[in-house]
């Protein structure tokens, strides 16, 4: 097996800023894999939530689980002696990713094909940012010029305080008036439970369809109080992390929000999806700063998905991969062996 690592640089077409900060470019490894003249790919967007901050960091992690010698085991092996290795998600995530994309090459199959699922069928949600109304009014402008689109993400949980998100919010309503579109919200962990309460009742009340981790990551013992007499569904993202986080916190919220460099990779993902909907769960798959290759590795896994946020390759500038496109607002997989993505070196 010859693994090699390429780092490259993205830059966004438009920041994104959420409630933890702005973010405008970034730098990501991707992991070539060849084995039987069966060339795989995977990418690893750091985040210093994710255990490692830099694709620097990525890099020797992963070369610490390869020097460990895991060529010959399965995908389950691999992923107990990443976890053994203490190996971070967003850097295992990418590895994962390209073993299942070679698996799935060496049998001839696309990946979706070869774990068993439909094809990917839920529109995505478009992401729009933590900015003033004007600047609102701008992007959702821009972003309605596509007529597949069908959802939009609302980011909030704003420093400036609800009033600023309210302003937010209240800018996207009127810049939809004449759409056929969904609203979904995200806070990010960017409010206090008594805001929370206070949001949720006020976004229920203007078309919200749900909200995403509405407490921040810690505060998961507060959502009881949130979950009881709620009117709108809760989600949790940030607070998801395994399938065991699914299994502690099922009971007092609507569904979860997975995303591959958190949990991992493919493996984790489909582990959290079953426990998800053992307990009768609904699913979404979200994204962070991933170009093609990660989103179609995603994208791959959507048609048993509930809610899909699979978005931050169309908003890159430009996008170093291939493979993915919007088809009739769903982020979409090609007809290729494997995920079908690679990066375009």
């Amino acid at each position: 097996m010859i693994i090699n690592f390429h780092t490259v640089s993205l830059k966004k077409k438009f920041p994104l800023q959420i409630s933890r900060g702005i973010h405008d470019r970034s730098q990501n490894l991707f992991i070539e894999i060849i084995k039987d003249g069966i060339t795989a790919w995977g990418e690893c967007a750091p985040g210093k939530t994710e255990g490692a901050s830099s694709a620097r960091e990525v890099e020797i992690h992963l070369k610490r689980l390869i020097d460990s010698k895991v060529d010959s085991l399965a995908l389950y092996e691999v992923k107990q002696r990443a976890k053994e290795l203490n190996i971070p998600p967003c850097a295992f995530a990418g590895f994962d990713i390209a073993l299942w994309d070679w698996k799935a090459k060496k049998a001839n199959m696309s990946l979706k094909d070869l774990l068993g699922l439909p094809s990917p069928h839920v529109p995505t949600s478009l992401t729009v940012g933590i900015n003033p109304p004007e600047i609102v009014k701008e992007r959702v402008e821009l972003i309605l010029k596509n007529s597949q689109v069908r959802a939009l993400k609302i980011k909030l949980g704003s420093k400036e305080g609800i009033e600023y998100d309210k302003m937010i919010y209240s800018q996207v309503i009127e810049s939809t008036k004449h759409s056929d579109i969904s609203i979904r919200v995200d806070a990010n962990g960017g409010w206090s439970l008594e805001e929370a309460k206070f949001m949720m009742k006020w976004l229920a009340e203007r078309g919200a369809e749900y909200i995403e981790q509405p407490l921040v990551e810690g505060d998961e013992d507060k959502l009881k109080f949130l979950f009881e007499g709620r009117l709108l569904p809760i989600f949790i993202d940030e607070s998801c992390r395994s399938a065991k986080d699914v299994a502690e916190h099922y009971q007092y919220i609507d569904g979860i929000n997975l995303k591959l460099m958190k949990c991992g990779g493919i493996t984790e993902a489909l582990n959290i999806l079953y426990v998800a909907k053992a307990h009768g769960l609904k699913t979404m798959i979200g994204c962070m700063s991933e170009s093609s290759v990660s989103i179609s590795a995603g994208a791959s896994i959507t048609g048993i998905i509930d809610y899909v946020d699979l978005d931050s390759h169309y908003n890159l500038d430009p996008d170093p991969s291939e493979g993915s496109s919007m088809v009739k607002g769903v982020t979409m997989i090609n007809s290729l062996p494997g995920h079908g993505a690679r990066l375009k070196i």
